[in-house]
């Protein structure tokens, strides 16, 4: 008879085939599931996608193999599934030479990273967490980067809902971390940030697509409209301005400061959120291409025009008016930008924070007017601003309510996002962005309505060369104890003093966001500790190995060990496709347990 290819192996004869109904021989790498079904031979991985399970076991049918661990039903002849939770089962091509049945031993794709590509389309489009964890690993397996990942889900995120979400400021969050991740936490930060964005479309309606004005304005023109359909909460007119200064080519810089300037016309709107999610829109376009502007950047128009300002709130009237406070001030800062313009040096950002820690309003204002009128820069001012934001958590006192940790984090992760883009805006032109830098005057009269949050103060460990000698030395047994310590409830204080020893001994910042990144990625964290993670990275990063910079992560470990431990059920999933698709069989694990 002809000899077979070495790819292929002998199964058995024909006969034999039909006898028994099904043969399993082993693969390269796994067992292979051999089926003779109405006259027809037919091959596929004998373990099921699902959960592993052996599909020799299973039953058929009409041409339908039934696995019988969770009922996930198989087309024979594709390996398609008729319940789309369970994923494709692979197929192996099939010889039948002179009686005898051979089968190529190997699976595999033509192009796998098209084919785990389209399977992540569909792991998005019906929201099943083990087919998009499957297909994050798979690609990341077919060396697609983490870049390219982040890509395709930003624009599904950005084409199936109607309007940016909490998915897709994850997702930016984490794909700014990923350089920092070991390739176990990528994966993971890649299945969470997918896994979201799928929850925020499921069920939605599509975006539907607006287009730009026909003239193309310059960017002041453009600036007034959108200040004045942000005023109305004219969405589609104010849709309509972004696209217009998109397809005028305004640079991202210019982009910037016309979104920064109609987004604060409200005050610290929607407890900081929509400002946020501005800034993680302009963030995603830097990770994905500014190509993509026209189809990221609208989706945030909707909730910066429905927000509801905090001039609306009676907190930020009585018993002062906050709001004018905040008016007359900006009312000064084309002047104030003049006087400092020429002063250089101005260095003063630890100081200034103190400041902003008054309990005096007023002279909160009168800092930051000091502070501009010396030659700060409005990148120095939320630098401080986000500092002091960041010390309003490290000193969170543990009498406070547990949901008032969210009340101190809004006013960190907002400065962060004020601070990111007074950057992107840069400092030409100064006298032209006063509408702009009205966000730090907002994130200041913020800071000052959460200090009840310190009062008593938590202390702050590390701080006065304390010691902390009766904590571990070694870098591993400090990220063990501190991953420990995030396995149990009500340990913000040890959490603290552990990251406060990791740094005081000077080992390296980037192990410690490693950890800290894990503590998060094997949660099933919620939206507010991805925002807090990324932000303390974000500060750290600005601040350097320094006291502030130790400050700044003991106030993240400190909201995060608040938040742990949780169920940890995606963690599960993002498992089971691991081993899954390393060629595991979990129900022989399950049996064990």
């Amino acid at each position: 008879m002809d000899q077979p290819n070495k790819e292929f192996a002998l199964v058995g004869s024909l006969e034999e085939l039909k006898a028994k109904g099904r043969l399993v021989v082993h693969g390269d790498h796994r067992p292979i599931l051999v089926v003779y079904d109405r006259g027809h031979v037919f091959a596929l991985d004998n373990r099921c996608p699902h959960m592993g399970f052996p599909l020799e076991r299973g039953s058929v049918e009409d041409g339908i193999l039934t696995c019988h661990w969770h009922h996930a039903r198989f087309d024979l002849e594709s390996g398609c599934t008729f319940d789309l939770w369970a994923d494709d089962v692979p197929i192996c091509p099939v010889e039948v030479r002179n009686g005898d049945v051979w089968v190529k031993t190997t699976f595999g794709h033509a192009d796998p990273a098209a084919h785990w590509r389209q399977r992540l389309v569909n792991g998005l489009a019906h929201n099943i967490g083990l087919v998009i964890a499957k297909a994050v690993h798979g690609q990341l397996a077919a060396d697609v980067s983490g870049a390219d990942i982040v890509q395709q889900v930003a624009l599904f995120g950005a084409q199936n809902r109607d309007g940016w979400g909490v998915g897709l400021t994850i997702l930016t969050a984490l794909a700014n971390l990923l350089p920092a991740l070991p390739e176990e936490e990528a994966y993971l930060a890649l299945f969470h940030s997918a896994r979201r964005v799928a929850a925020d479309c499921d069920g939605e309606a599509p975006r539907r697509e607006r287009a730009p004005l026909g003239s193309r304005p310059d960017p002041a023109a453009i600036k007034g409209w959108l200040r004045r359909w942000t005023n109305v909460r004219h969405r589609e007119a104010a849709e309509r301005t972004v696209l217009t200064a998109i397809a005028a080519g305004f640079s991202p810089a210019v982009l910037a400061d016309v979104l920064l300037a109609a987004e604060t016309e409200r005050a610290f709107a929607d407890t900081g959120h929509s400002l946020d999610f501005i800034n993680k829109a302009f963030e995603c376009l830097d990770l994905i291409g500014w190509e993509y502007a026209a189809a990221m950047l609208p989706t945030i128009v909707g909730q910066m025009v429905a927000a509801r300002g905090a001039e609306e709130s009676t907190a930020w009237r009585q018993p002062v008016d906050l709001v004018a406070l905040c008016e007359e001030a900006a009312s000064q800062l084309p002047e104030l930008f003049a006087a400092g313009r020429g002063v250089h040096g101005w260095s003063d950002h630890a100081v200034l924070a103190r400041e902003l820690l008054s309990d005096d309003p007023a002279r909160i204002v009168d800092a930051l007017k000091a502070a501009t009128r010396a030659g700060a820069a409005p990148a120095d001012l939320t630098r401080s601003l986000a500092y002091g934001a960041a010390l309003r958590v490290a000193r969170f006192g543990n009498a406070n309510e547990h949901a008032d940790w969210e009340t101190a984090h809004h006013v960190f992760t907002y400065a962060n996002a004020v601070h990111q883009m007074l950057k992107r805006i840069g400092t030409a032109n100064t006298d032209g962005h006063a509408n702009a830098v009205r966000g730090v005057l907002h994130g200041a009269m913020a800071l000052y309505l959460t200090r009840y949050l310190n009062v008593p103060p938590a202390h702050i460990p590390g701080d006065g060369g304390e010691p902390l000698d009766d904590l571990p030395c070694d870098a591993e047994m400090i990220r063990a104890a501190l991953l420990d310590t995030f396995d149990r409830q009500r340990q913000v204080d040890l959490a603290a003093k552990l990251v406060a020893r990791h740094l005081t001994l000077g080992h390296s910042p980037q192990t410690l966001i490693a950890t800290l990144a894990r503590a998060v990625l094997r949660e099933d964290a919620g939206f507010h500790a991805y925002q807090m993670l990324e932000a303390g990275v974000r500060q750290f990063t600005a601040w350097g190995d320094s006291d502030e910079g130790r400050h700044i992560f003991v106030a993240v470990a400190r909201y995060l060990a608040a938040h742990s431990p949780t169920e940890r059920a995606a963690l599960q999933t993002a498992d089971i496709a691991r081993r899954l698709m390393r060629g595991g069989e979990l129900h022989q694990g399950a049996g064990a347990s």
